[in-house]
């Protein structure tokens, strides 16, 4: 018997064949294009992310040689907004979760008090790249286009309707921005404060840890190559299922993603929403009703793929990071504020305006110096959004592109104090899909259960406390500078709206 995971991205499809004892066998990558076709827009063709997944799993099926397929799970992407009709057919492009054409929206309801108030009740601030921005805008920009929708997915609900026909969105992709965190399931409430009530219909079924089975349909076998009616398992979003993938099951114990975006999140027993509004906070029933503290940045692997392009590199993070190596720690004064999406950030703080910047520039700085500031700055937001998790993190389970590097891992346990540890898994999103089909098909019980047989450690680096003694102090720095540039972001923004106003006069 075999099982194929597939783990849907935001630049990559990545399919994963695993054989009967669970061990990785076949991992198969397809790129997927991202269209920005306006200054704050980020979409993706639908059906092109679903041709990406289709081919994925047909080459993963053939490479498995003819091995029966016992599930098909699914994880992917959050956020954003993927509109269908009532046929389930694409009302146009899927808008991302880094899309930003809502910012201004936002910026009006964090001003007015709203965004603090959603907290209360749903645990997550919301942000441009979710159902609250994104259909506003487009009930204002875009109606025609809300009026042939049925229903707003995310990338996995997407995904999940094209293999079993069937129209619903997992839990934790539910959770941003309408959920009761506590009930579990939609809030009028929420609705109501923001002026949403019209979004109703358009919210899909949430399906939780007993109802995430559904079968293949014959059309979509027929594009897989796989037998109609094989099981398919709508598992948590990305963030979630690799926290799952990489180990991390148990209150304490946190996990973060080196992708497109750097996701920091820590397992909690209880959602905090009496805390400072900050983050997401995301149900995970199958690790014993616990929760997932998540703080997704809008920036992350992109800042090192800019840092590569600036710097004259390939974009790398492992060549990155050896150049960074040729640098003291602190970059001789160096600072650099890692906020260069256009849209702002929104962990562990709100600010569609904020911007990045290197800080202390000198003559004397070199390449190797910048680039030890790119990514002792996008460590720092790690270290940040550990902290606002508001539980002590017992250890770090790393995954994505930048796990690759010893030199940033090891830069990472310094900087954040905690112990560091990366799997052997290729893959951990798919691995966590794995493991909730594992649970989802009766095959073990608990995710805590199925983890400890079947993730694996590999490499772990532990924190030099002479190092980790430098970057505590070094921290309150980064936080100095950071609250000190913020005075600037306004001025930053008025400008731009202004160049773009006179633009076409000059």
């Amino acid at each position: 018997m075999a099982v194929v995971c597939v783990d849907a991205g935001t630049t990559m499809i990545k399919v994963v064949g695993y054989d009967g004892d669970g061990a990785e066998r076949v991992v198969v990558r397809r790129p997927t294009e991202v269209r920005r076709p306006a200054p704050g827009h980020v979409e993706q063709d639908m059906d092109e992310v679903w041709d990406a997944v289709a081919s994925g799993v047909r080459e993963v099926r053939e490479r498995l040689g003819g091995a029966p397929v016992s599930y098909v799970a699914v994880t992917a992407q959050g956020d954003g907004c993927w509109l269908v009709d009532a046929s389930g057919r694409p009302t146009g492009p899927a808008i991302l979760w880094s899309d930003g054409r809502a910012a201004d929206t936002v910026a009006r309801w964090n001003d007015a008090g709203v965004m603090a108030t959603a907290f209360r009740t749903n645990g997550s601030v919301s942000f441009a790249g979710v159902p609250t921005g994104v259909l506003t805008w487009l009930r204002a920009h875009d109606p025609e286009r809300l009026a042939r929708s049925a229903a707003t997915l995310t990338c996995g609900g997407w995904i999940f309707s094209r293999l079993t026909g069937e129209i619903a969105v997992d839990e934790s992709d539910a959770s941003v921005p309408f959920l009761d965190i506590r009930t579990r399931e939609y809030s009028d409430e929420l609705l109501r404060l923001y002026d949403m009530e019209w979004a109703r219909p358009l919210l899909p079924e949430i399906r939780s840890d007993d109802r995430r089975l559904a079968d293949l349909t014959d059309a979509a076998a027929g594009e897989l190559g796989l037998p109609a009616g094989t099981p398919v398992v709508l598992a948590p979003y990305d963030v979630a299922s690799t926290a799952f993938g990489a180990g991390a099951t148990e209150s304490g114990q946190a996990c973060v993603i080196l992708g497109t975006t750097v996701c920091t999140e820590t397992i909690v027993d209880a959602p905090a929403l009496d805390g400072e509004p900050t983050g997401l906070t995301l149900p995970l029933g199958l690790a014993g009703g616990r929760y997932l503290r998540s703080f997704p940045t809008l920036s992350g692997g992109q800042v090192v793929d800019w840092a590569c392009r600036l710097l004259g590199m390939d974009g790398d993070p492992g060549g990155l990071a050896d150049l960074a190596a040729q640098a003291p720690p602190g970059a001789d004064g160096l600072v650099f504020l890692p906020y260069l999406s256009q849209a702002g950030e929104r962990v562990p703080f709100l600010d569609p305006k904020a911007r990045g910047a290197f800080h202390g520039l000198t003559v004397d700085h070199e390449r190797p110096h910048m680039a030890r500031a790119v990514l002792e700055g996008l460590t720092m937001v790690v270290r940040d959004c550990l902290a606002a998790a508001g539980t002590p993190a017992t250890e770090l389970r790393v995954s994505g592109g930048g796990s690759a590097s010893p030199v940033w891992l090891q830069m990472m346990a310094d900087v954040t104090g905690v112990p560091v540890v990366r799997t052997t898994d290729a893959e951990a999103g798919a691995r966590g899909a794995f493991l909730v089909g594992a649970v989802a098909t009766g095959r073990t019980t608990t995710i805590g259960e199925a983890a400890r047989a079947h993730v694996r450690v590999g490499d772990a680096y532990r924190p030099d406390p002479v190092r980790a003694g430098y970057y505590a102090r070094m921290y309150e720095t980064f936080l100095d500078v950071r609250n000190a540039a913020a005075a600037t972001w306004p001025i930053l923004a008025d400008a731009r709206h202004r160049d773009r106003t006179d633009g076409g006069t000059l």
